[in-house]
């Protein structure tokens, strides 16, 4: 009761569809994480039901349906740029579908026990709810494989080598033609190749980013550097830049991510070498840092919040009983071109 003894109306879907300025049809594909609402439309409704305190009662639909409405993600990081962004992207799917979200931390190590990434996918599928798992990494993968049949699963994967059967609900941003793309924009400035620092593949087969970047050499018929590889962070790169620094025919030079990428720039430095007058540099996934650093960096946006909030929405159909299981790419890769490429020394 509100201070002056009257019942306060609790708000309704269409309240926020009358704030938002859209029809309550489109409110509830919001909060049921349908992934056809465009972006714009999805922050505004989403705006609105924060504004107005709008929740779904849980208990109550759980219990009208018999379903638990709770999803658990499995994943080996909860820091690194990618792999947060598609928890962002999950979680807000999951709260404004009045879902609960737990998050399962995978034993990383390439070695861990089989047994053990079964018994801890087996723990999480005895929470009950679905499962999202994120499988950006050869324990991410492991896990993935070791769901147990019939149980609601949507697996976050590095871009499959060839389009996965309808059996298999994954989710992916297409890594290759980002690659692609921005080594063409690094030939395209007059560098005569482009020397890649590679981040962890997913498995022990060459990852879809390395596959673009050589990709995209083949076809201008520029010599293929063997890639360096890299980790996740900065100080990979840093060791990486550290190697390629010496050599004065590398004049352009690709990242995995754009932690690498901060980390090879800085070893740039450290040698001497101007970054772009000498050697330019592209990172990967737009990481909120990499408009801000000195020069800003060039490199390729991903969307790993609708990622994250397309996955929960691939399984909230399934567990609702409202989808198909549908493999598919989300969004296009977007090129961002700022100070840290140009053309080499020679162009100038």
């Amino acid at each position: 009761m509100n201070v002056t003894g009257h019942t306060r109306r609790s708000v309704s879907i269409r309240d926020v569809a009358t704030a938002s300025g859209v029809s309550y049809q489109t409110v509830s594909r919001v909060i049921n994480g349908h992934p056809s609402v465009k972006p714009s439309t999805r922050e505004r409704v989403l705006a609105a039901i924060d504004e107005l305190g709008f929740r779904r009662n849980s208990t109550a639909l759980a219990l009208a349906s018999g379903r638990t409405r709770a999803v658990t993600v499995l994943t080996s990081n909860t820091t690194h740029y990618g792999y947060a962004s598609v928890l962002q992207g999950i979680e807000e799917a999951a709260r404004a579908a009045s879902y609960t979200v737990g998050i399962g931390v995978l034993e990383s190590a390439d070695e861990a026990d089989e047994a053990d990434v079964t018994a801890q996918v087996q723990r999480s599928a005895d929470a009950g709810g679905g499962l999202i798992v994120i499988a950006y990494d050869p324990a991410g993968v492991r896990a993935l494989g070791a769901v147990p049949a019939g149980l609601p699963v949507v697996g976050v994967v590095e871009t499959p080598a060839s389009p996965p059967g309808g059996d298999r609900p994954w989710v992916w941003t297409d890594d290759r033609e980002a690659a692609y793309e921005a080594t063409r924009h690094l030939l395209s400035l007059g560098h005569r190749t482009v020397h890649y620092v590679a981040i962890p593949s997913s498995t022990r087969r060459t990852s879809a980013r390395t596959t673009g970047w050589r990709q995209a050499l083949k076809e201008a018929g520029a010599p293929q550097p063997r890639p360096v590889q890299g980790s996740w962070g900065p100080a990979g790169g840093h060791a990486a830049g550290r190697k390629l620094a010496g050599d004065p025919g590398v004049t352009a030079i690709l990242c995995g991510n754009d932690d690498l990428a901060l980390g090879v720039i800085r070893a740039l430095h450290e040698k001497g070498r101007a970054v772009p007058g000498d050697v330019s540099v592209a990172g990967f996934d737009d990481a909120p840092h990499s408009a801000f650093l000195t020069p800003s960096l060039t490199t390729v946006r991903l969307d790993f919040t609708g990622l994250g909030r397309s996955a929960f929405g691939l399984l909230h159909g399934v567990l609702e009983e409202s989808a198909q299981i549908a493999p598919h790419p989300v969004s296009v890769p977007e090129l961002v071109v700022r100070e840290s490429s140009g053309p080499p020394p020679e162009h100038e």
